[in-house]
């Protein structure tokens, strides 16, 4: 997977990488374009970005987690990085959770934006029960690693020290809101940000200052 490592300073690495995923048709450009980079650096904060190309292909040949395992967070550990948080937007959201659910060891804490979290009709289903404290994890017909995910997302209710921290942005007029607000009931209100706008760039990059300054690679 080719990559862009935006180091805090080019002298040294810094002990936190985050590891960043774009959405569906986006690059790792665009997090330098829409001022990401920039952010972190006005706040002189110790943290490396690893900014990676994984575009939509990895996701339809169902090679996104290994990929991101093999190419990119081992390697990460290996180089001596002590803490390693994943970030997504929209489609890099769903990676970010999915890498999270088999391999939640190998992480310290994940921020998704916007994130999708599978086919509609899932959620929908989900709603329908009452939430997902109500829900029993079933659905026939659903797709299989979005059921797997819910399952393991409905576990920050009861099992939140047996996860990686989760934090989640997301406008509040966003196409997916829906399913975030049904994420959003399984976390702590400290680790939900919500801000107007819908699916694009200009809430996001309200969400990545929130996450920022709250430093919550810290936890």
């Amino acid at each position: 997977m080719d990559t862009l490592l935006e180091q805090a300073d080019p002298a040294y690495r810094a002990d936190t990488l985050i590891v960043m995923l774009p959405g569906a048709y986006d690059t790792p450009q665009d997090f330098i374009e829409q001022g990401f980079v920039a952010a972190l650096r006005e706040r002189h904060l110790p943290v490396d970005l690893l900014l990676v190309d994984a575009h939509i292909g990895y996701y339809t040949a169902q090679e996104i987690v290994e990929r991101l395992r093999d190419e990119i967070i081992v390697p990460a550990r290996a180089q001596g990085y002590t803490r390693l948080w994943l970030a997504g937007i929209s489609l890099g959201g769903y990676g970010c959770l999915l890498l999270a659910e088999r391999h939640a060891d190998l992480i310290d804490g994940i921020f998704v934006m916007a994130p999708f979290l599978g086919r509609r009709d899932l959620p929908a289903a989900i709603q329908q029960a009452g939430g997902l404290a109500s829900w029993d994890g079933q659905l026939p017909g659903a797709d299989p690693h979005d059921l797997q995910m819910w399952r393991w997302l409905r576990g920050y209710m009861n099992t939140p020290q047996n996860r990686p921290p989760l934090l989640l942005g997301y406008g509040d007029t966003d196409r997916f809101a829906l399913s975030h607000r049904l994420l959003a009931a399984a976390l702590s209100p400290t680790r939900v940000f919500v801000t107007p706008g819908g699916h694009d760039w200009q809430p996001w990059r309200r969400l990545w200052q929130q996450f920022l300054d709250l430093k919550a690679w810290r936890i």
